[in-house]
């Protein structure tokens, strides 16, 4: 009887390999040849020189891999250059977006900033202690808006409502709900005052009730799947030990998803922090302190930002250097509350060691 290895022909599944400075050089050599070609016919474009340099790398290592590695690991090493592209191409946006509000905001990241609000300023210096504190107070109520209502949304779901219409049509509308415009979000907030309290409604919970909306479909769907990942045999061990359901959900199952279920609100939180068109129909605009989230127009920084972009004063670079401040404060916030939630993540996660 004939063997595989002899029925294969020779260097089908094994073949020589590249060496490790292949890569490198093949970089290197099509970056200064895309460079190169960019300088000539395009006057020095970098993307264009990106471009060509890329192209250049995956023509030369595929022809590389061909000769020495075969077809097989050629077709693998084509497969991940183009993933690694992607994820380069992916990563553009975001690496030019954080450059730019760290070299353009910390012009203003002084002591003032952090500590003064604009209260009487028209020109220089002020700060953004309103907008920072306002932003803080608006989603913190707007988290505690949300999350509750989520969270027992998504564990009806996901432990009680299957096959069952009300499920069915809580899922329909959350659906919805996902991809309604923020402005919807922050009109219902405003006409749902108004209807509450009279007109003239504008303050810090009505903004938090405008990003509830936006937060509470993203915090029932992450839930939700986290909830259906937890294995049915823990369930069932504890429905054998006598336990009740109501018991064993907040007793295994909860505890067994708490750490997706803290990320997702964590990317709800973040989801919502930025948005601005709610906030300046229903949380208003002021230029002074003001913690009381049931009185008066509250300030956040998203409208700080939008506010010191569209409307500049006399000296137009100084409320620029304001907004770009706002702008890296928000990123910061958002880089804060997702190392936060990735150390709780961590520290209520349960215990896979024997």
């Amino acid at each position: 009887m004939t063997t595989i290895s002899q029925a294969l022909a020779p260097g089908q599944l094994t073949s020589g390999r590249l060496p490790r400075a292949t890569i490198p050089v093949f970089l290197v050599a099509a970056s200064l040849l895309g460079f190169a070609l960019a300088v000539l016919f395009a006057g020095g474009n970098l993307a264009l020189a990106a471009l060509l340099a890329y192209l250049l790398y995956l023509i030369a290592i595929e022809v590389a891999a061909r000769i020495v590695e075969g077809s097989r690991q050629a077709a693998d090493r084509r497969a991940s250059n183009l993933i690694v592209g992607a994820f380069a191409l992916a990563l553009i946006p975001l690496g030019s977006v954080t450059w730019s509000a760290i070299s353009k905001g910390m012009a203003r990241f002084d002591v003032d900033y952090f500590t003064m609000s604009m209260r009487n300023v028209v020109g220089p210096g002020g700060g953004a202690l309103h907008a920072i504190t306002g932003t803080l107070f608006v989603t913190g109520a707007a988290a505690a808006i949300s999350v509750p209502i989520g969270l027992l949304a998504a564990i009806y779901l996901a432990e009680y409502g299957a096959g069952k219409r009300l499920a069915k049509a809580i899922t329909f509308f959350v659906d919805v709900m996902t991809g309604v415009p923020s402005i919807v979000a922050g009109l219902f907030a405003y006409a749902l005052m108004t209807l509450i309290i009279g007109p003239n409604n504008g303050f810090g919970l009505s903004g938090s009730v405008a990003l509830s909306v936006l937060m509470i479909p993203v915090v029932v769907r992450s839930s939700e799947e986290l909830l259906r990942l937890v294995p049915n045999e823990l369930r069932e061990a504890s429905y054998a030990l006598g336990v009740p359901k109501w018991l064993t959900i907040t007793r295994v199952v909860l505890p067994t998803a708490v750490s997706g279920i803290i990320s997702g609100v964590i990317l709800a939180i973040a989801r919502v922090i930025g948005e601005t068109a709610p906030l300046l129909v229903a949380a208003g605009f002021t230029a002074s302190m003001n913690n009381n989230l049931f009185a008066n127009p509250m300030m956040t920084l998203p409208v700080y930002v939008y506010d010191s972009y569209q409307h500049p004063g006399v000296d137009v670079q100084v409320y620029l250097d304001r907004a770009w401040a706002g702008a890296l404060t928000l990123i910061l916030i958002v880089m804060l509350l997702n190392l936060i939630g990735r150390l709780i993540a961590r520290r209520f996660a349960p215990k896979t060691g024997h």
